[in-house]
């Protein structure tokens, strides 16, 4: 399934290769203007360095992972890859599909999957083991099993409610600097919030030794 994921845009490259202009649109300003090109060669490597890489590098964490806590995340671990994986499908594609019009549409989808990737990444985050690699990894978490239980516990509800509420901004007909406000707010309250719950928690509680 997930080797599918990955290489899906490398299907559609094949489908508008032909249609694409020597030189494609490959960075675009806020309104979804192009400012920006590359040779289309550019798509040849694009796709393989943010979908294989991904699903490569994932691919090897558990590997690389010197307490085996990803491995012994089961289902969990594998779900968060396929996330990734759709995730980055629909980045892909899109990205080329803009390209290939020369202009971006609408950049309410593109926040949308990032709103879908932080909301679905959430509702993992209580199953989560403490681990070098993915999660809320603060001094504080990796250091007590009940801090990072606690602040995934928060994190993950904060994920799904800001990622929940950037999909249902995108739905809304609002005005573009509202948008990248209200999305940029949610980001800091995401990210700022349970590194402090974390210290926060880690002070008021006993603690085992870390790692």
């Amino acid at each position: 399934m997930l080797l599918i994921l990955v290489a899906i845009p490398f299907l559609y490259l094949i489908t508008i290769w032909d249609g694409l202009p020597d030189k494609v649109p490959t960075h675009f300003d806020a309104n979804g203007n192009p400012n920006g090109w590359s040779e289309k060669s550019f798509f040849l490597w694009f796709p393989f360095v943010m979908g294989l890489g991904t699903y490569m590098l994932m691919l090897i964490l558990p590997v690389l992972d010197p307490k085996k806590k990803l491995l012994q995340m089961g289902n969990t671990y594998f779900s968060i890859r396929v996330v990734m994986a759709v995730f980055f499908c629909g980045l892909i594609l899109y990205i080329m599909y803009s390209s290939s019009i020369g202009r971006i549409q609408s950049l309410n989808f593109v926040f949308f999957l990032i709103g879908f990737l932080i909301a679905v990444l959430g509702n993992y985050f209580p199953t989560i083991r403490r681990n070098y690699f993915i999660g809320i990894r603060t001094p504080w978490t990796l250091e007590s099993d009940q801090v990072w239980k606690d602040t995934h516990v928060l994190g993950g509800k904060l994920w799904m409610i800001g990622g929940v509420l950037m999909m249902f901004f995108c739905l809304l007909k609002i005005n573009k600097s509202i948008l990248w406000t209200g999305f940029i707010s949610i980001i800091i309250a995401i990210a700022v919030v349970p590194i402090v719950y974390s210290y926060l928690r880690y002070k008021k509680i006993d603690h085992t030794p870390g790692l």
